[in-house]
């Protein structure tokens, strides 16, 4: 549907060509109609600020940006670690939370378990047991999705700007015939 907001989540935000996968992103969205945001568009002055009080002046951009969207689409590949970036999981929860569809994708196609211990391990290397639940990452994330009427779009693909954009382009089609 045209005229639609679309949050874009993710830990883009970290990678060395940040502004130029954010830009190509809302190319997409601009493309199709739609408006990108992308958190690192923000007009945002920090230099005078301390580190702590830059993160909440960020952590309040990205909240305006949240609530001024329809809905999020966010990059689930797991991020210094097993799982999903945790700052892309909260703005996930937040979306969820509003009310807002929540979509997502990865290109780890393997279950958030294996990705964990392996196939047969039911307890990891802390002792701790892993949820097997036959999903891409936790059941609160994968739960939020499926209760707003969004999906997750799994694929095992190289990390590349090319694969990240070809199935972001997918998950933004299907997003937008639901609209």
């Amino acid at each position: 549907m045209p005229g639609l907001h679309i949050y874009l989540a993710g830990p883009d935000v970290f990678w060395p060509d940040a502004r130029e996968a954010g830009a190509a992103k809302v190319t997409l969205c601009d493309r199709y109609g739609c408006t990108g945001l992308f958190p690192l568009d923000s007009e945002l002055d920090l230099q005078e600020l301390s580190p702590y009080d830059a993160g909440l002046a960020i952590y309040r951009a990205n909240i305006g940006l949240m609530q001024r969207a329809d809905l999020v689409i966010a990059n689930m590949t797991p991020f210094r670690g097993p799982s999903m970036d945790v700052g892309t999981a909260f703005e996930l929860g937040y979306m969820a939370a509003l009310g807002k569809p929540v979509w997502g994708y990865s290109l780890d196609g393997r279950l958030y378990s294996d990705r964990v211990a392996g196939e047969d391990a039911e307890i990891d290397s802390d002792g701790m047991t892993i949820e097997r639940f036959d999903m891409a990452d936790n059941l609160m994330l994968i739960g939020a999705i499926e209760d707003s009427g969004g999906r997750l779009i799994s694929d095992t693909a190289e990390h590349s700007l090319d694969a990240h954009l070809a199935v972001f382009e997918k998950v933004l089609r299907l997003a937008l015939d639901r609209a």
